[in-house]
């Protein structure tokens, strides 16, 4: 139960911390990819960011490890984390440390109970149109087949694709970039899908709550009239003991 409290109280003293490192993650990812003549002093600044960024989170999933009470639950709970950890020290791509940081980032900020679901929605659909966008550019714009080649045509192909519209126009030529596209659409069908749920589920439970509101006027007229049929036969009997006391 101690164990319980110190986890719990490390997730809230660090939950703002880590966001906040996400946003320079953000930054750091985005700086290159935009800024085409970046000199190496500040990629290399970008990748450092980006590695520390990481290794935040890598310690804050070691640190819940070692508060958690059943470390093998833990790890069987959380092992999209452990993966996102171990994946970019594996093979340590770019594409990778921004796909495990995103994961990291997403499983922490699912732990908040202040953060909604609408909130959540809104901020993977962001998150992912903009890292979506940034990644393809970066894969894309020195192919020599490719027709990805300014940020303003990878917001827009990944904006189609996340909509599974697709309309044509650009679309990725490299390897890298087709499996982007993959996890794109994946990620578009299921936040379409959270996003129905939600709706369909507001729906019922409006509809749930009318039905029992409803109900309990029904209960409420049948108890009233069942008083009311109750005092007339009470007034009845009054009137009659009266009527047989004249006679």
């Amino acid at each position: 139960m101690e164990t319980n409290a110190a986890q719990a109280r490390w997730e809230r003293l660090t939950q703002r911390p880590l966001l906040a490192l996400a946003v320079a993650f953000a930054v750091a990812y985005a700086v290159p990819i935009v800024d085409g003549s970046a000199g190496h002093s500040l990629t290399a600044l970008c990748t450092g960011v980006e590695w520390a960024v990481w290794g935040a989170f890598a310690v804050d999933y070691l640190m819940r490890l070692a508060l958690a009470p059943r470390r093998g639950e833990f790890v069987r709970r959380h092992w999209l984390d452990l993966c996102a950890v171990v994946l970019p020290v594996l093979q340590p791509l770019r594409l990778l440390r921004l796909v495990s940081t995103l994961l990291l980032v997403g499983r922490r900020a699912r732990m908040a109970p202040q953060i909604r679901l609408t909130t959540y929605v809104v901020g993977s659909v962001i998150g992912l149109l903009m890292f979506g966008s940034l990644a393809v550019l970066s894969v894309e714009r020195e192919s020599p087949d490719g027709n990805i080649r300014t940020l303003g045509d990878a917001v827009w192909w990944a904006f189609t694709t996340m909509t599974t519209v697709g309309y044509g126009d650009h679309a990725p030529t490299t390897g890298l970039g087709r499996m982007i596209a993959v996890g794109l659409m994946l990620s578009g069908i299921a936040l379409l899908g959270v996003v129905t749920a939600n709706i369909a589920a507001w729906f019922i439970s409006r509809f749930e709550k009318d039905d029992v509101e409803e109900r309990r006027q029904t209960e409420a007229i049948a108890a009233l009239t069942e008083e009311v049929r109750a005092l007339r036969a009470e007034v009845a009997r009054l009137a009659a003991e009266r009527e047989g006391q004249r006679r």
